[in-house]
């Protein structure tokens, strides 16, 4: 070049080409066949547990999954994250395990020569964190149980395409076209009939795939060389920090739900000041959260302090204002606390939404009646029969008020069809001194025998 430049002629200086990308011309697939030999022996540890080889899983094996580390959402995001690896390495029947490890046994034995043996074990365990992790955001708070390599081989499946589609290879282009054109093709044929198949958990295998193309494509631009230890692992330890911090933030966002979950066990246990205060920590963290203040409320009206139920209730509606089922509980509130008329105003609440809501009628007679407004009563207390002639205590209540209201044959009537109804020790009271009012003294004492011995039988 110096001599060139000397006699005067042109020397354009010559780009220097990357070195293309090799694949390990070795045949061992080591690591493939430890994930593989893990999958298999937890199958078998499980099926000798349980005396059993299940096709599709039952019961006592799904019982053992969660046991040994199913991704249970209210279990992985309340704390248990190890859940998120565990979960990889348990399958849920023999077809499940058998197509799984098909799959890997293909995918991983070209990924593992691509990226060599420790990059290709770290992608596989780190995108099947990223698939455990986004299965269980995207299902929480519903619990559902989610086992399964189908996420880390997803996740080998997205590095692949990315590595393919962005390095440069020493092989002929049309072998890699291919190569890149099947492994498309697994991961959208796979993504199209887990979505339109039931029980299937697309929403680990979409995590997997995510990771895996950010991973592979890392590693195409930044780190294509096997044994540029530094910055595989920079790029490795990119995907482990995305990992962690989405644990954090599902964690962070999802707390308000954790307390909500802790409180069925509490309540359970008969622990309802402990499930109190795990809820008034839900409300505290999301006081937008309507579930909450309503699970609040009932727990409240468990304790009889009607005047936090009525509170928390009342936030519920305002965060709902449809909701027939938070004005029906605030009436019944309402009347606990002596406060008919705010009872009567919240049951027409109710039927405005609903004016053929039994239970809105219901209401709004027992708030006529602790008013003493008889009349007004027993016209909803009909209203309630004719839409729902089983309901219950609804001819009791007729009877009451026909009672009130002097109206005796009514009543008796009414009384009586109660009795077809159900026996009940109050009924045949009130039926009794019915009869008194008429003088029919007989059918009284027979009624009040008959409270007796209803009485004495509970």
């Amino acid at each position: 070049m110096n001599e060139a430049a000397k006699r005067g002629e042109d020397s354009p200086i010559q780009r220097v080409e990357t070195v293309p990308w090799k694949r390990s011309q070795s045949s061992s697939m080591a690591v493939t066949q430890v994930i593989f030999g893990i999958n298999v022996a937890v199958f078998i540890a499980m099926a000798l547990a349980v005396h059993n080889v299940p096709v599709f899983g039952d019961a006592a094996w799904q019982e053992l999954s969660v046991r040994l580390g199913a991704n249970y959402g209210p279990y992985t995001v309340g704390g248990q994250w190890w859940r998120l690896l565990a979960s990889v390495f348990i399958h849920g029947g023999l077809l499940h395990i058998a197509f799984n490890m098909w799959c890997l046994w293909n995918l991983g034995r070209l990924a593992e020569s691509v990226y060599g043996h420790w990059t290709f074990a770290l992608v596989y365990l780190i995108t099947g964190l990223s698939a455990s992790l986004m299965s269980a955001g995207w299902h929480f708070p519903i619990p559902v149980s989610s086992v399964g390599a189908s996420g880390a081989i997803f996740g080998i499946a997205g590095a692949l395409i990315a590595s393919f589609y962005l390095g440069e290879f020493s092989m002929p282009r049309a072998a890699m076209s291919g190569m890149l054109r099947s492994v498309v093709t697994f991961v959208a044929y796979n993504l199209f009939f887990g979505a339109v198949m039931a029980g299937t958990d697309n929403a680990a295998h979409v995590g997997g795939v995510l990771m895996g193309l950010l991973l592979g494509a890392l590693i195409a631009k930044v780190a294509p060389a096997q044994d540029d230890f530094l910055r595989r692992i920079a790029v490795l330890l990119v995907g482990v920090l995305v990992v962690i911090g989405g644990a954090a933030f599902l964690q962070h966002s999802r707390a308000y739900m954790l307390h909500g979950q802790n409180v069925v066990g509490l309540v359970g246990q008969g622990k309802t000041d402990e499930g109190i205060a795990e809820l008034q920590e839900s409300v505290r963290l999301q006081p937008n959260f309507a579930p909450a203040h309503a699970a609040l409320a009932r727990a409240y009206i468990a304790k009889h302090d009607f005047e936090n139920a009525a509170v928390e209730m009342e936030r519920v509606i305002a965060l709902n204002p449809r909701s027939e089922d938070a004005y029906y509980r605030l009436g019944l509130i309402y009347l606990e606390l002596k406060q008919p008329a705010k009872a009567q105003d919240t049951f027409r609440q109710l039927l405005k939404l609903d004016p053929n809501s039994a239970d809105g009628h219901a209401g709004l007679a027992d708030a006529f009646a602790d008013q003493h407004r008889n009349l007004d009563a027993l016209d909803e207390y009909k209203r309630v029969a004719a839409l729902d002639s089983g309901y219950q205590g609804v001819n009791f209540n007729m009877g009451v008020m026909q009672a009130r209201l002097n109206r005796y044959d009514d009543a008796i009537a009414s009384l009586l069809k109660q009795r077809q109804a159900a026996d009940d020790a109050d009924n045949e009271n009130l039926l009794a001194d019915v009869y008194d009012e008429k003088g029919m003294k007989s059918d009284a004492a027979d009624a009040r025998q008959r409270a007796g011995q209803l009485q004495g039988a509970h």
